[in-house]
């Protein structure tokens, strides 16, 4: 604890957002860093609260100490901080920028005044390490032999193959796109993530000796009997991408895209990448409406804005949450209220409750989205029903609609069909404690095994995958050359 009457004397302070007028211009990050010694003061607003329920794991599922760097960051002592740090989260980097940061709901001071700013003080500490060439590659100090194939470079995968390298064993990771880092990749804006930020990052994993092969789809490009052949374990981490589609008259109509496909595609385009002018998705000029009210909405709401849409309007179905945290979930929960992003302040609308009922086009494009008013009643059984309000259909303009509804599970391919793991009714993965599969030799983990979920639980399922076939891999004796 750095300071014991901080929490009292100091208020909280994050990074200030560059202008929207400013920001919108471009794709880079828009953020401000603070001084370090405002995140000295900020460190020093971590109370003496006895259990610090922001660490445990609906806090911090990846189990970050933070009460611990949060006062080496009040002392100055910022590399032990990035050690301690590091300690229980490979990527901290991504963690800081991305993660919604339950940690801070559930920190103690939250239940009277603003959370301690652990987010802020952990991206810092993080690009700190970066910038002072503490970040080094740790190569193992002695090699096992054995080698682990893991498929999908996502935060799971990537997390796991770098615990599995440090633990001596031969790691390669296998990812069906051109370039390595799955939805970090291609599912997050720059804006966001700058993918130098992940570049630098995939640079020590290389160095400690991590290989990657890009382009390269299990089942197709290399068969799964090879892949079987060729390793002493198979960690499965292709994540939960499956989409969820709205069935709805006229979806097939142009101009009705998936939250993803739009978001890599524009991804690309930054990257570099030409693409063809008949698979172009562009919100220039364009009246935008996103269905679904989560962070992938916003998303796409900040990358419609940043092309030059004339508008962009976002639909929710569910009802306006309260501006302060819901009864239904107390503290230490992650809080039912108001969430407002970025993009809202750069010009999305939103309105709620909210359900689509089709669309219509001209030409073969879509020209109008039809939906009608809800509301949510408690039924019978206690459960929440989404009910439509009669008299309440309404249409608008739309020239491009973006779905951003959450996702299903894995995607269905000659992966699953080859391996045999066995998968519940949702297509999920199923494996025991461990994390084994069905299969002998064959582990997963993320969201393929736990549906779509934070970037610190991807993080930490790697982090456990790879401890759990380290463990198993030692107790089994060595296959024969």
């Amino acid at each position: 604890m750095g300071d014991p009457k901080g929490f009292l004397s100091l208020r909280r302070a994050t990074p200030a957002r560059e202008p929207v007028n400013s920001r919108v211009q471009h794709w880079r990050e828009f953020y401000t860093a603070l001084p370090e010694h405002e995140l000295s003061a900020q460190g020093a607003r971590c109370m003496d609260c006895g259990v610090p329920f922001c660490q445990g794991d609906t806090g911090c599922p990846v189990r970050n100490v933070i009460p611990d760097w949060n006062d080496l960051v009040f002392r100055g002592q910022w590399r032990d901080a990035l050690d301690t740090l590091h300690a229980t989260n490979n990527f901290p980097e991504f963690t800081g920028r991305l993660c919604p940061a339950p940690c801070e709901s559930a920190c103690v001071l939250a239940l009277i005044e603003q959370p301690v700013a652990i987010r802020t003080i952990e991206q810092a500490i993080a690009d700190r390490g970066f910038a002072e060439d503490w970040v080094t590659p740790r190569v193992p100090r002695e090699e096992t032999g054995r080698r682990v194939a893991v498929v999908g470079s996502g935060p799971t995968g990537l997390a796991a193959a770098q615990q599995l390298r440090r633990f001596g064993h031969t790691v390669v990771v296998f990812e069906k796109d051109d370039r390595v880092g799955g939805l970090l990749r291609y599912g997050v804006p720059d804006f966001k993530l700058e993918k130098s930020v992940l570049d630098r990052r995939l640079a020590q994993l290389t160095a400690e000796g991590i290989v990657f092969r890009t382009g390269v789809n299990i089942g197709e490009q290399l068969g799964v009997d090879e892949l079987r052949r060729d390793f002493d374990a198979i960690c499965l981490a292709v994540g939960a991408q499956a989409a969820r589609e709205l069935d709805l008259p006229g979806r097939s109509l142009r101009g009705i895209h998936l939250a993803m496909e739009y978001l890599a595609q524009q991804n690309r385009r930054l990257a570099g990448d030409v693409i063809d002018d008949h698979t172009l998705i562009d919100a220039r000029d364009k009246r935008v409406v996103i269905i679904g009210g989560g962070d992938t909405g916003a998303d796409c709401a900040g990358t419609a804005i940043r092309q030059g849409a004339r508008s962009v309007q976002q639909f929710v179905l569910i009802a306006q949450p309260p501006a302060n945290r819901d009864n239904s979930t107390p503290w230490p929960l992650w809080p039912m209220q108001l969430q407002t992003s970025h993009a809202h302040e750069e010009g999305c609308s939103r309105e709620w409750s909210v359900s689509t009922t089709g669309f219509s086009g001209k030409r073969g494009r879509v020209h109008r989205l039809h939906a009608i008013r809800v509301e949510t009643r408690a039924s019978a059984d206690g459960q929440p029903r989404i009910m439509p309000l009669p008299g309440t259909q309404f249409s608008l303009r739309a020239d491009l609609v973006l779905l951003a509804i959450g996702f299903t599970g894995p995607v269905p391919g000659q992966l699953f069909r080859d391996i045999g793991v066995a998968r519940d009714a949702d297509g999920l993965v199923t494996t025991d404690v461990k994390y084994r599969t069905s299969v002998p030799g064959v582990f997963a983990a993320g969201d393929m095994r736990r549906g779509a979920s934070l970037v610190v639980w991807a993080i930490r399922e790697g982090r456990d995958a790879a401890h759990a076939i380290d463990l198993e891999l030692r107790a089994s004796p060595a296959r024969p050359c």
